[in-house]
């Protein structure tokens, strides 16, 4: 499934295009994807101009001059591809190339730039697992949005602040980032990442940092600052695939190259002066990759 990295991306690429852009005309081409399209989904749309592209976890937001907000979840294979005279692109950094078969096109967006440009935003979404629902007041009073956690992207995610969301939590430290009502928009593969970086094991029991001795304290601001630091660095590498953009499909970032652990089994560790190896073990029936020479 895209993480927050993939779906910041893919809001970078995508706003451009439609921030100040008028819908002039949507296309739902079947009933649902996991859920219902909203009823009048489509003629709710036309004629809006979209005032902002935002993102809150790994969902979108997409804001209009009237009427409700679009939230959008790209599910496990949800892609948007921009159409324009001059270039096709796939706005977004992916591990897993995205699909651009047209049989999979589900949504179509035909919009008009305040300069009266046009453009097609089109969703592709092989399995189908994505979904667009509508918020009438708040995004963040939607079911869908409403208990999320602190986002990881600024500075608000501390020390001090990630010891208060982990005190007395006995289950593994990797489970308790993956708890979207702790942190938001964290997954498997950057939760992996951050502890390799932090020198933190996924299987010790999230408590341990969250004591009030100076090697706990210095353990919590340290996985703090390694998790604001995965996600920057893979947002900036999402980004560059897309800043020249004509002639670029995005489809597949570059951060992937950069992964320490991640789908990295029986590597050696790159930490330097380590000798240990990168492991894969199944914790909650997902994988995770870790170095246990060096995460402790």
């Amino acid at each position: 499934m895209p993480e927050l990295p993939e779906v910041e991306t893919v809001r970078r690429g995508l706003q451009p295009v439609l921030e100040g852009a008028r819908l002039v005309h949507v296309e739902a081409r079947r009933p649902d994807l996991r859920f219902p399209f909203p009823e009048r989904f489509a003629k709710r749309l036309t004629g809006r101009t979209v005032t902002a592209l935002g993102r809150r976890a790994k969902y979108l937001t997409m804001h209009m001059d009237e009427g409700p907000v679009l939230i959008c979840h790209l599910g496990m294979s949800g892609s948007f591809r921009i159409e324009t005279a001059d270039a096709d692109d796939v706005p977004g950094a992916f591990h897993h190339e995205r699909s651009k078969s047209a049989a999979h096109d589900h949504v179509v967006f035909d919009v008009v730039s305040a300069k009266g440009e046009r453009a097609r935003v089109v969703f592709n979404d092989p399995r189908r697992f994505g979904f667009m629902l509508f918020a009438e007041g708040a995004p963040d009073t939607h079911p869908m949005l409403a208990g999320l956690g602190v986002e990881p992207t600024g500075n608000a995610l501390d020390g001090a602040m990630l010891a208060s969301l982990l005190k007395d939590r006995r289950s593994p430290l990797k489970a308790a980032l993956l708890d979207q009502r702790l942190i938001a928009g964290l997954g498997n593969i950057y939760v992996s990442e951050a502890l390799w970086r932090a020198g933190l094991s996924p299987l010790r029991e999230a408590g341990t940092i969250a004591g009030s001795t100076k090697k706990a304290k210095q353990q919590s601001e340290d996985l703090a600052q390694a998790i604001r630091s995965v996600i920057a660095d893979a947002i900036a590498a999402g980004g560059s695939s897309l800043r020249d953009y004509v002639h670029t499909d995005g489809s597949l970032g570059y951060f992937q190259h950069s992964f320490a652990v991640y789908d990295r089994e029986g590597e050696s560790c790159p930490k330097p002066g380590c000798r240990g190896h990168i492991e894969r073990i199944v914790q909650s029936g997902r994988s995770t990759f870790y170095c246990r020479t060096c995460q402790r």
